[in-house]
């Protein structure tokens, strides 16, 4: 159900299970992980993430899960966890397209990417007090740090779901686009980057994660900043960078 291309260094996966709504089970999450590997393995410079239908991910496939005996922690903990941590860490800028339902396990791969496009329709929230369930995949943190503790818990107890719209207005995620275009642009977006300099690009990937992970301060920050940016001068997309500037022309970066 994963699908993979690969063309002008820019790989697209989506998940293609239409039927049931892109929801994941075991099997797709290893088949994701594998194309994510096989992207870092043709060396591409960008990757767009996205789901076929109605639906870019309702989260978990539940369809055949016996309640009596789930294995929750295996499937969150032993699969879910490990291969969001393995998308975060993507070796290039990461772009995915959110449209209707951005749910669960869902909402987690959007977490995991580095930029995420928006349809005004997509619905994204915390469905799963109809489940006696709780909202998992990093969601909790994400609405608590965008939204604070009172509209992340409003959210949890009503089961509301966010339009797109409401979603980017939130500071949940990057841009809304109407449903016709999020696709194309976010298709734009990634081609961009996959010209771009790509070592830059990974260096601010690195300080985001590190600056939120660990909650680091102004001059922390500054410090390592500083240290990424010496580190760049010793690549060719930096001398090229400086080169097209002084000589009045668009540079040619090579990702390197």
């Amino acid at each position: 159900m994963i699908d993979l291309t690969i063309a002008d260094d820019v790989a697209t996966v989506v998940l293609n299970a239409p039927a049931k709504l892109n929801a994941l089970d075991e099997t797709a999450l290893d088949e994701l992980d594998a194309a994510y590997d096989a992207a870092e393995d043709a060396g591409v410079r960008a990757l767009v993430l996205r789901g076929e239908g109605r639906a870019f991910c309702a989260g978990r496939d539940i369809s055949a899960v016996d309640p009596r005996d789930d294995d929750v922690l295996g499937y969150l903990g032993g699969a879910v966890t490990p291969l969001l941590q393995r998308m975060a860490r993507f070796p290039a800028p990461t772009f995915a397209v959110a449209h209707g339902a951005c749910l669960g396990v869902g909402l987690g791969l959007l977490i995991a990417t580095d930029v995420v496009y928006v349809a005004e329709s997509a619905k994204i929230g915390s469905p799963f007090a109809a489940l006696g369930a709780t909202l998992d995949s990093g969601g909790h943190a994400l609405f608590l740090d965008r939204l604070g503790a009172h509209k992340t818990l409003d959210l949890i107890y009503t089961g509301r779901l966010m339009s797109g719209t409401e979603a980017v207005q939130s500071g949940l995620f990057s841009r809304v686009f109407p449903d016709d275009e999020v696709v194309s642009a976010t298709a734009e977006a990634a081609a961009a980057a996959a010209r771009g300099a790509t070592a830059a690009f990974l260096a601010s990937k690195e300080l985001v994660a590190r600056i939120r992970d660990e909650r680091l301060t102004l001059w922390d920050a500054v410090g390592i900043e500083n240290a990424a940016q010496a580190a760049l001068c010793d690549t060719d997309d930096y001398r090229e960078g400086f080169a097209a500037f002084q000589e009045k022309r668009r540079p040619q970066f090579r990702g390197r």
